[in-house]
């Protein structure tokens, strides 16, 4: 399979030299906004957030092959900083998202947008979407047509979609919250269902940002008791998932994010794109600065290298996924008529 030229661009800068993903999210807003407010006594000041994220850039790009940044405080207290050798995400979705009835419902940030992200600067648009394949069918229809739309407009402008899905309990369910975490009670069902669904060529997707199908502190590991069955369920989804995938950590533990990459890599995975199994622990030293930078340097970076090994030895190459064929990723029309049929801005 082709490329455009923008995509192939994006996803290689995206990527290390080898062709794997190594990325560091750092446009979570209430999983970092929420501890400041508790420990400011209800606001969590501007400063303070972006003051968090300029060190995550600081101190973590240099291990990483991309950033993921948002548009309210990472990319504005970074862009000084930011490493151009580096790829960048950046991200689209609102963190506050409507909760009915029936399901969750996302949204675009206001006054953003992929045409602004592409001038910006950005290698790719990141977008999560909450979604439950039971949910109702109007909140299913809204979903599906929020991800299109994003899609759609990542091939006007080419530059890479890359979609993050997770589920989320429903107001039908015994487990109810509202915060970013990891949903103790999902079923694995849930999880590869919206795989499946969202793998659809009329999404757009180029690489998927996904979560393990069960709970991350139930996953064994590679080569631990009971890692067979679970393997299943990763080679799965690996099947399912039509272009390249990373893992998110979804708040996972540093020994259980490693035990998730040990059966995404075996699946066919191409790195991973996390936060909190990263720097939460870190961030836990919250007011004390010169607390979480030492945390960030002694045990973020050293998590991260060995991360980077696993990922060196056993993630597939983008590139090499078997959605391009044997001769892997390529541009479209790689010869002397390249200019006469590449389009231009709004040519999708």
């Amino acid at each position: 399979m082709m490329l455009s030229a923008g995509k192939y661009r994006g996803l290689s800068r995206l990527a290390d030299s080898g062709g794997r993903f190594k990325m560091v999210a750092a446009d979570q807003r209430p999983p970092i906004e929420n501890p400041i407010r508790e420990k400011r006594g209800g606001t969590a000041p501007w400063e303070d957030v972006a003051a968090f994220k300029r060190m995550l850039v600081e101190e973590l790009q240099d291990h990483a092959s991309a950033m993921l940044l948002d548009p309210h405080y990472a990319y504005p207290a970074s862009a000084r900083i930011l490493d151009p050798r580096r790829g960048l995400i950046l991200t689209l979705e609102d963190s506050v998202f409507d909760e009915t009835p029936g399901g969750r419902l996302s949204r675009a940030i206001s006054d953003w947008s992929v045409e602004k992200i592409k001038r910006a600067g950005g290698d790719a648009v990141k977008v999560l979407a909450w979604y439950r394949p039971d949910a109702a069918k109007g909140v299913i229809r809204h979903q599906q047509d929020f991800v299109k739309r994003i899609g759609d407009t990542c091939a006007k402008f080419d530059v890479p979609f890359v979609l993050e899905l997770l589920v989320y309990p429903l107001a039908r369910d015994a487990e109810k919250t509202s915060e970013y975490i990891e949903m103790r009670t999902k079923r694995a069902d849930d999880v590869l269902e919206s795989v499946e669904t969202f793998a659809a060529p009329e999404y757009g997707v180029d690489l998927y940002k996904l979560e393990s199908p069960i709970p991350g502190s139930e996953v064994p590991g590679v080569g631990n008791p009971g890692w067979e069955e679970v393997q299943k369920l990763y080679d799965e989804m690996g099947q399912l998932a039509r272009v390249p995938w990373v893992m998110l950590s979804a708040g996972a533990s540093m020994a259980a994010f490693k035990n998730v990459i040990s059966h995404a890599y075996r699946a066919g995975a191409s790195g991973y794109l996390a936060g909190r199994a990263i720097w939460s622990d870190a961030f836990r030293a919250f007011p004390d600065w010169d607390a979480i930078r030492r945390g960030l340097r002694q045990e973020a970076i050293p998590y991260m290298r060995d991360l980077n090994a696993l990922t060196d030895k056993e993630a597939r190459p983008w590139h090499c996924h078997p959605l391009y064929g044997d001769g892997g990723a390529s541009i479209e029309h790689p010869d002397a008529t390249f200019r006469v049929h590449y389009a231009g801005f709004g040519a999708a």
